[in-house]
């Protein structure tokens, strides 16, 4: 059976790579007919420790050969209480944290909508300040606080009670931090409701990868904590060390009031996410938020082996931030080859991206890595930014192999 004889049409990265792929191994996947693909996008940030990783699979394969609990709910189990101790004493306890653990439901748009769901009961009011080129999910309220204009237009509804500030460097430098979020709130004329919460993300991964600076979140920070408006870091993309960091606000030393983490927290892309959120704040009726798929315990076991493994000592953040380097040198190269077309390079960490004229280049780039053995997809409000978001446990040879084949193909579409 072909799979468009049966499968929608809204299917998208099997249009980008039209193979079928059967196996994966660390940064390598593998089509049915044996063809190998360098794995540059890691299940979109899901796969930070690489595909199948032997450490988590014995512990996923164990689990399972074991009878243990699969499907739970919320129900008290013995893997839910190891995640929840394992990320208490080497996530939250070394960073000086003491949120509470919301487990929404299986996916980063969960966390997402818990987030804001509980940001509007805690403080009573309606509207949240989103920024322009964010990405938070496609559920409805995920979607709202979204910018990207052909996916807010997939909710055939009004998206309301949100409303777009400007992201860090929007105005290319033309305009001081917050001039306009600050006058609006002040200004009793502006028309801005009050915020019940502002929602961010440190490195906007579908947006561009445009990275806020450290300065740019703490003023942000700042300007919530003067206004009694509740800070939302999503960091369902950037989290679990993909900029360095378990997570991409450490550096800035800002403590958000509610965390979004999903995608690589279970560690072997299996669903989970959670919302985490300060004591004082877990304000919920019980059952008032929940999910059928809140308690998928396999994932579980594996969260809490990729955090013992990975985040016992700092040598992934390391090797992360060397890494990252490496990328950000290699991109600097290519833009110093190319002055007139106006290259740009952007991100933190692993979360890289070299921005093109247009999305149409930027596409045939990606086209022609594909034909030479490379997955990467693009980002941006129009698909102009080549995105790289390698497995973090990638080699030093295996990023090299691939930045020389993203070379190539910059030279085959560039010239």
């Amino acid at each position: 059976m072909g799979f468009t004889a049966l499968e929608s049409e809204v299917r998208s990265y099997s249009r980008a790579w039209p193979v079928v792929f059967d196996r994966a191994v660390g940064s390598t996947v593998f089509a049915e007919d044996g063809t190998e693909y360098l794995d540059f996008f890691a299940g979109a940030g899901s796969l930070n420790y690489g595909h199948n990783n032997p450490v988590l699979k014995k512990v996923l394969l164990d689990y399972l050969a074991d009878d243990r609990m699969v499907h739970s709910l919320d129900m008290l189990t013995s893997a839910r209480r190891e995640f929840l101790e394992t990320f208490r004493a080497h996530i939250l306890q070394p960073r000086g944290l003491d949120h509470k653990v919301v487990f929404p439901g299986p996916g980063g748009a969960n966390a997402v909508e818990a987030a804001l769901k509980l940001a509007r009961k805690i403080t009573g009011r309606e509207s949240v300040v989103n920024f322009t080129n964010a990405f938070h999910g496609m559920t409805l309220g995920a979607l709202s606080v979204t910018g990207n204009s052909m996916k807010r237009g997939g909710a055939g509804i009004p998206l309301v009670h949100a409303t777009p500030m400007p992201y860090d460097d929007y105005f290319n430098g033309d305009v001081s931090d917050f001039q306009y979020f600050q006058r609006m709130l002040e200004d009793s004329g502006s028309g801005l409701n009050k915020p019940a919460a502002v929602i961010v993300e440190t490195v906007q991964g579908e947006g561009g990868i445009n990275a806020a600076r450290a300065e740019w979140l703490r003023g942000l920070a700042d300007l919530c904590k003067a206004h009694d408006i509740l800070l939302i870091l999503d960091d369902i993309q950037m989290g679990c060390g993909r900029t360095g960091g378990f997570f991409s606000f450490e550096e800035a030393g800002i403590v958000p009031d509610i965390i979004c983490l999903s995608k690589s927290i279970s560690g072997y892309g299996l669903p989970m996410a959670i919302t985490l959120v300060r004591p004082e704040l877990d304000v919920w009726e019980p059952g008032e938020h929940n999910g059928t798929f809140r308690g998928f315990a396999p994932a579980f076991a594996t969260a809490s082996e990729a955090i013992r493994t990975y985040w016992s000592d700092d040598a992934l953040e390391r090797s992360v931030r060397a890494k990252g380097m490496l990328v950000e040198s290699h991109f600097n190269t290519v833009v110093s080859r190319y002055p007139d077309l106006g290259l740009v390079a952007k991100g933190r960490g692993l979360a890289r991206g070299l921005q093109l004229p247009d999305g149409e280049t930027a596409g045939r780039v990606t086209d022609e890595a594909f034909r030479r053995g490379l997955l990467v997809e693009t980002s941006g409000p129009d698909g102009e930014v080549v995105k790289l978001l390698p497995p973090l446990t990638i080699t030093e040879d295996e990023l090299r192999r691939g930045l020389t084949i993203l070379d190539e193909s910059f030279a085959a579409v560039l010239g």
